[in-house]
């Protein structure tokens, strides 16, 4: 695939922010489930990160230029994940990301796995900065501010995700 965006080449899928909420939109394929249609759990986890991966992209951080230049990456320090309702083959999903926290070393993301009004899974996830070493380090300040702009917006309901989420 170019770069290029005058290429007839499709271009890779992205999400939006509606406001301080990163929404990730994706549909289930058959890769996705298990021999009934039913999304098989550990995929939430998959499509967790992947939007987690669009937010960034989205708050201009480039964590490969990072990690090729030895300042480092985001890695996960801790899930806890609740499944709700499943999914099933040919679903489609959207994944909700708000900040929760912002520290010097580590985010605290809250993603929530919905089908329409539906919620399907919903996650607080831990993420730290740290060396190509595997240490931890302070995540650069751009990125900081990258993230405190959104969680400085971030409303107190979203835990109870979009308006009328059931």
């Amino acid at each position: 695939m170019s770069d290029d965006p005058q290429s007839p080449d499709p271009r890779p899928q992205s999400g939006s922010f509606d406001g301080p909420v990163h929404r990730y939109a994706l549909r289930v394929f058959y890769e996705d489930t298990d021999a009934g249609g039913v999304v098989y759990h550990a995929n939430y986890i998959r499509w967790f990160e992947r939007a987690r991966s669009d937010l960034l992209d989205l708050l201009d951080i480039d964590q490969r230029a990072a990690l090729e230049s030895g300042e480092g990456l985001y890695t996960v320090a801790e899930v806890n994940i609740r499944y709700l309702s499943p999914a099933r083959l040919g679903d489609g999903v959207v994944i909700d990301t708000h900040a929760l926290q912002v520290g010097r070393v580590s985010c605290t993301l809250r993603q929530v796995a919905r089908r329409g009004k539906t919620r399907l899974a919903e996650a607080t996830v831990k993420v730290g900065f740290i060396s190509p070493e595997g240490r931890p380090r302070r995540q650069p300040e751009a990125w900081q501010q990258a993230f405190a702009q959104i969680l400085q917006s971030s409303s107190q309901d979203f835990k109870t995700g979009p308006e009328g989420l059931e």
